[in-house]
């Protein structure tokens, strides 16, 4: 990832996923029989008969679907990029698709090219577009790959040549500039067919980052694991991808929501760590968001509103010496910020070897006390002395001004 292709992801940090397509009229249920495991997987897993699952397009028409919404719901969160789900793996495709009219445009009464509406929407609301697209896995398509199933008796070139590929294009040539292109599960793609993927990619629009999961080491950046936080910093571009509860497409019976505190708590850690943030939303089948996925994202909002500063443009810090429990640090050029999750009077930290010259707090620019000096076992030592927390205030940020341009934690020498 050059420097200039990926400004806007290195200072974004924060993105609304999206999963939505037929599976979300299913809810996680079809027939009476309950899928155990993500609902965007029912097809695979209920193992559905393709004619079957097709005939769910002639009950698409989504009333309650309103991109510019979701777009200004996911910019009033603070989020910088968005990634709709073009096509999953079920294979239906959210936009007038040439290459197959099994899409929302053709196969289904709403006749709409969602893709079309969020390009709009982000335009609007000055957010970046991303796509994702099933590049491997096409469970309509006797030729594409399917988790557990045998290559045998399938033409995954034919499949690459005659949909995977001219879809792509369309999505690169069709709706402007496309900020990123979210590939998933390459399963048994070739080096070279990665390879031919990535070219066509670049030939179309050069500054459009590809994800990791394009496979063999071709991405522009790491996805981790769903829901996959690194442990320490990780000093490559990379992305965690993450659910507001347990599921990617909305299931009726997923009610394992996530609070707003536990969801900044990872937002942090990632940023703390290098990463970027991408939160997915499940929409019905009509489109409407839950009100759970609502709050979470009003509330980080409101968070972000105050705060930003201590995530935006922030980059990976050194491993800190210590396990603090009730908080975590983010840091730009001349600025440590300490994110203080619990309710507590004071602040007290080892083992920072710089100057500090400023504190505050962040919401509000605050003048905060802050005490420097040297234990009897020689380390450093800061003591902040915190305010009252504000009403509803989940993370309490703390800007500590340095004198230095980077943070530089001491290792402990007791």
């Amino acid at each position: 990832m050059n420097s200039t292709t990926g400004q806007w992801w290195d200072e974004g940090k924060f993105g609304l996923f999206i999963h939505w397509g037929l599976y979300s009229l299913l809810e996680g249920e079809y027939k009476g029989q309950r899928t155990d495991n993500i609902a965007e997987w029912i097809m695979h897993d209920l193992d559905i008969p393709v004619e079957e699952y097709r005939n769910l397009a002639s009950s698409f028409n989504p009333t309650s679907f309103d991109a510019d919404a979701i777009v200004r719901l996911a910019k009033q969160a603070g989020m910088k990029y968005v990634v709709l789900t073009s096509k999953h793996h079920e294979g239906f495709a959210l936009y007038h698709s040439k290459a197959s009219t099994y899409n929302s445009f053709e196969a289904t009464p709403y006749k709409r090219d969602v893709v079309q509406q969020f390009r709009q929407a982000c335009d609007k609301h000055g957010l970046a577009l991303g796509l994702y697209y099933s590049q491997a896995q096409d469970w309509d398509d006797p030729d594409a790959c399917r988790d557990g199933y045998s290559e045998e008796g399938r033409d995954f070139s034919s499949y690459l040549a005659r949909k995977c590929i001219p879809q792509i294009t369309e999505l690169l040539t069709e709706y402007g500039p496309i900020a990123l292109l979210w590939l998933d599960t390459p399963m048994y793609m070739t080096f070279e067919q990665a390879k031919q993927l990535q070219t066509v990619i670049r030939g179309l629009q050069p500054d459009c980052l590809i994800s990791g999961r394009i496979g063999h080491g071709l991405g522009d950046y790491m996805t981790t694991g769903d829901n996959f936080i690194p442990s320490v910093a990780y000093h490559r571009p990379f992305e965690v991808p993450a659910t507001i509860n347990s599921t990617w497409g909305y299931n009726k019976s997923d009610t394992n929501w996530k609070s707003t505190a536990k969801i900044l708590r990872s937002l942090v850690k990632v940023v703390s760590r290098g990463g970027n943030y991408l939160l997915n939303i499940g929409p019905r089948g009509d489109g409407s968001i839950p009100k759970e996925s609502l709050t979470v994202l009003k509330e980080v909002g409101s968070f972000m509103e105050k705060n930003a500063q201590s995530i935006y443009g922030t980059k990976a810090l050194p491993l800190y010496p210590y396990d603090i429990e009730w908080g975590y640090f983010t840091a730009k050029k001349g600025k440590l910020f300490i994110h203080i999750f619990e309710n507590k009077e004071e602040a007290y930290l080892l083992n920072i070897a710089n100057k500090p010259l400023r504190c505050y707090r962040l919401s509000d620019g605050l003048p905060l006390s802050l005490k420097e000096r040297t234990t009897c076992e020689g380390d450093s030592s800061w003591l902040i002395r915190l305010p009252p927390r504000e009403e509803g205030e989940i993370d309490q940020v703390i800007c500590v001004e340095i004198e230095e341009d980077d943070v530089v934690f001491e290792p402990i020498t007791g």
